[in-house]
């Protein structure tokens, strides 16, 4: 019987998106029982930037990682690392379009 390796594919080279950091903070809120407007008004950001997060259409900057690990009690990488997986994959995607 021959092995077989398994090696893990890195992000940006699968089918399926990573999941957006927002779509993790919603379940976070949701376990929490927090509101987006407490979580803002508790980390010192706007209910617009914690809202446009939520729905994907902010990303997590250094700042907001910074922000969020601290209320979460979490790492900052943990958000970027989020981030960025996310961001690859889009960019491989484009990259794939204009056939680079």
């Amino acid at each position: 019987m021959s092995k077989r390796e398994y090696k893990p594919v890195p992000v940006w080279e699968r089918e399926v998106p990573p999941t957006h950091p927002g779509e993790i903070l919603r379940e976070i809120l949701k376990d929490e029982e927090l509101t987006q407007k407490k979580l803002a008004e508790e980390i010192g950001v706007s209910f617009r930037a914690i809202n446009e997060l939520i729905n994907g259409k902010r990303g997590i900057t250094p700042e907001m990682a910074l922000r969020l690990s601290k209320r979460f009690k979490t790492t900052p990488l943990f958000w970027i690392n989020l981030q960025a997986n996310y961001d690859l994959w889009k960019a491989a995607r484009k990259l794939e379009r204009v056939g680079a």
